[in-house]
């Protein structure tokens, strides 16, 4: 995916009376002074922090800071505000207004409970996405789509050339759309590794976590038989490594022999559709930021 400003454009005329709520997020090497920096130029720009969370990392000597300022300023003059401190520290800076919509794709197989998820939230105003399409490798979800008024295209995945092809659609589908976000929402696909390089740190995948683990069919079936005393479901980052990509968020529920298979499906699925869902307002809020293999949460 490639790099773009997120929202590039103003939407407000901002004024003391009328300021715009900025989103702040910056990366960069630990040292002294960051914190002292970072609040004079947010002075500078006759800003009022509303929100600040910070972390130094460690293990790899890396600073992450999160920040809501109420600003009376344009994007322009917040950057020239801020360009010093950021060259000095060499930051890695993020941007946005409050509460702005990520654009969203989301990618399904026959499974809809998670997209319903999303798109009741989007809805309600409960999630800050803005999702112009729902891409699929099986029509199932089409009903689904249509009774939230999502554009909904399925293209068949049968064999490699029709992988390839899929996948060509959906770099398509991130450039037409100018998408920001790609989301699998238990889409049974397993990307390739140039697929998962072109939207590294950019696409959220969703998938149960039992202990031990269950691969391949009924997986649910599987747990009964085993008598798993926990369910849960596990958000992260897609990677070419399947399932091993930095971990965003994770939820259990105990369980016990008086649920048969499809109550334990039931159970497994509002997991994962909470979890994912949870996942994807972290990131469209800022929230998530990446410290080699695993994420920074600022709550």
């Amino acid at each position: 995916m490639r790099a773009r400003p997120r929202y590039p454009d103003a939407v407000t005329d901002p004024t003391p009376e009328n300021p715009t709520h900025w989103t702040l997020t910056l990366v960069c090497d630990d040292q002294p002074g960051i914190v002292h920096a970072v609040s004079g130029a947010v002075v500078a720009a006759e800003g009022n922090i509303t929100e600040s969370q910070q972390f130094s990392s460690d293990d790899t000597n890396t600073f992450f800071m999160r920040l809501q300022v109420m600003a009376p300023v344009d994007r322009q003059t917040f950057q020239e505000a801020l360009a010093p401190v950021v060259e000095r520290y060499r930051m890695r800076v993020q941007l946005d207004v409050v509460g702005r919509p990520m654009r969203t794709l989301v990618l399904v197989s026959k499974a809809g409970h998670c997209l319903n998820d999303l798109l009741y939230r989007q809805r309600g105003g409960q999630l800050p996405i803005d999702v112009p399409l729902v891409l699929a490798n099986h029509p199932d979800l089409a009903e689904l789509a249509s009774f939230y008024s999502v554009p909904f295209e399925h293209r068949p995945v049968t064999d490699a050339d029709s992988k390839a092809a899929m996948e060509r659609r959906i770099l398509e589908a991130v450039e037409e759309h100018d998408i920001e976000l790609v989301v699998l929402a238990r889409y049974m696909q397993i990307l390739s590794p140039e697929l998962c390089a072109a939207l590294a740190g950019r696409a959220v995948n969703i998938h149960h976590s039992f202990l031990p683990g269950f691969k391949g069919a009924n997986p649910y079936r599987q747990a009964h038989a085993r008598g798993v005393k926990l369910i849960g479901a596990t958000a992260h980052f897609v990677t070419s490594d399947l399932d091993e990509g930095p971990i965003i968020e994770q939820n259990v529920v105990r369980v016990d022999h008086t649920k048969g298979p499809a109550e334990l499906v039931s159970i497994g699925q509002d997991e994962e559709s909470r979890t994912l869902t949870q996942a994807v307002r972290w990131i469209a809020e800022d929230r998530v930021l990446l410290d080699g293999a695993r994420t920074i949460i600022f709550k």
